[in-house]
């Protein structure tokens, strides 16, 4: 395999952490010695402001939506993510990409149809699985980094608490309404994938088949 080839699954797999992203092959595995990441210190406004965004989180229970994928070793990708809480994802790449993350409440799968490879870890690696989980709590097993407000938006940065080599979380909002609009996931090694979300429908019924997960294809002789 090729070091672009390499670098570019590395590029998509981080995606799916994403949600996501969003991470398979590319979760940094946890660290026995790892230091526990330090919260953010947060004002009275700060912190009714998280608690907006976590009744916020917790009403998202099915999103589907087309997004655009920027890093700046990779460019831009395009396609399309379904995420069902608790613990449902698929992010599907537009062609020429054969590229599918699955995520059907246990593990996280990568799919390579160019590669016919499958590749698969726990859900609970993903630095964005607290968004997946059956209720949002930006606290506890979640450590609140940093939070920065401008007018009409908020960033808030993320990690697992027991698990900070999984890689970090930006997560970007617009305000009145209170709306997602992208997150930035970024490794250790402080290589960033961003994510944007347009023409999303909230609240639609999505099928149990889009969180099966992948097979590889069977070898013709």
């Amino acid at each position: 395999m090729s070091r672009f080839e390499i670098s570019r699954r590395r590029c998509l797999q981080l995606t799916a952490a994403a949600l996501g992203s969003l991470t398979v092959s590319g979760v940094a595995l946890p660290v026995a010695c790892a230091k526990k990441p330090q919260p953010v210190a947060l004002s009275a406004q700060d912190k009714q402001d998280v608690a907006r965004i976590e009744d916020y989180l917790n009403n998202l229970h099915s999103v589907e939506a087309r997004f655009q994928q920027y890093s700046p070793s990779q460019g831009l990708a395009f396609g399309k993510i379904y995420l069902r809480r608790p613990g449902r994802l698929r992010v599907e790449y537009d062609p020429p990409n054969k590229i599918l993350l699955v995520a059907d409440g246990i593990a996280l799968s990568y799919y390579d149809g160019e590669l016919n490879n499958l590749d698969q870890v726990p859900l609970s690696l993903s630095p964005m699985w607290f968004l997946l989980k059956d209720k949002v709590e930006l606290g506890g097993d979640v450590t609140i980094t940093s939070f920065k407000r401008a007018p009409g938006a908020f960033e808030i940065g993320l990690v697992q608490t027991d698990e900070p080599d999984a890689g970090s979380v930006l997560l970007e909002f617009g305000d009145r309404p209170l709306e997602l609009r992208q997150w930035t996931i970024i490794d250790k090694k402080n290589q960033e994938v961003r994510v944007g979300l347009y023409d999303a429908r909230f609240g639609v019924d999505l099928a149990n088949e889009l969180f099966a997960t992948p097979k590889r294809k069977s070898k013709r002789n």
